[in-house]
């Protein structure tokens, strides 16, 4: 088994020991992690249709960041738009693109919500009418919803209105000149302010487990590989050594060469 510590064989063996443990300790875990994500999505998706809407204040406290749990939870508030709309823009809803409508709207009991009242299909730079906010208090009916990751991209003024690449309370709240709580509200169809109400996402088909799985397996089939060359290897080599050495009998003398062919050599012919 000599040959395991020639340079090949010592390369081929750390890149098999490293694929390996890439499998095990890195690529399977994080799969299995993205799994339970994603059922914990898909069970928010199944509450937000099934369970029947609350007060905000209960589930959500005052200048709070919505948990995980408050996450598509049907929540209803009562208060007034306030502010100016923004736009959430290079959005796709049903594979088209869309912009959604922001509107500040401040709660009775004096808390300031972003509220995703729908969306509207631009043609190119150009938007359609865009419906104002009904004004004087009103109660709505909205999914509870966290922000998004902010983005480093500022955000932009285009066809008179402000328009932001991700629904970040942090990043809105200066432009419509109100602090604002984080997360925002998503309506429902036919509530008061309501356009196209943006749809629910269908639930996640999450294949992320399957694909912990296939990463073990190729681990099992680089570990099993590398045993199975290793052991043709060595086979190769013990036949090697068993058959007969060719040289190993007397040496056979050569035929004396003649002093013409000598001469021939040396001077030509």
């Amino acid at each position: 088994m000599r040959f395991l510590l020639r340079p090949g064989w010592i390369a081929l063996t750390l890149a098999v020991a490293g694929f390996a443990f890439g499998c095990y300790y890195l690529l399977a875990p994080w799969q299995f992690h993205r799994s339970t994500e994603r059922d914990g999505a898909n069970a928010a998706l199944v509450r937000a249709v099934s369970t029947a809407p609350v007060p905000r204040g209960e589930l959500v406290p005052r200048g709070a960041e919505p948990d995980a749990d408050a996450a598509w939870r049907q929540v209803v508030v009562t208060g007034s738009y306030r502010g100016t709309d923004v736009l959430a823009r290079l959005r796709s809803v049903d594979g088209s693109a869309a912009s959604e409508v922001l509107t500040p709207f401040r709660t009775t009991d004096g808390d300031t919500l972003l509220v995703d009242r729908g969306y509207v299909r631009p043609d190119g730079v150009v938007l359609p009418p865009i419906a104002p906010a009904p004004g004087g208090v009103v109660t709505l009916v909205a999914y509870q919803r966290p922000d998004e990751s902010p983005t480093d991209r500022a955000p932009i003024d285009q066809a008179g209105y402000r328009q932001f690449y991700a629904i970040d309370a942090a990043q809105i709240g200066p432009v419509v000149g109100a602090p604002l709580s984080p997360g925002y509200l998503q309506l429902l169809p036919d509530q008061p302010g309501s356009l196209t109400a943006v749809p629910l996402p269908p639930p996640d088909p999450n294949s992320s487990y399957s694909y912990a799985w296939q990463w073990l397996i190729f681990g099992v089939m680089a570990i099993g590989g590398w045993f199975y060359f290793v052991r043709l290897e060595y086979r190769t080599r013990q036949e090697q050594e068993s058959l007969p050495d060719a040289g190993s009998g007397p040496a056979a003398e050569p035929t004396p060469r003649t002093t013409a062919e000598v001469l021939a050599d040396r001077y030509g012919r």
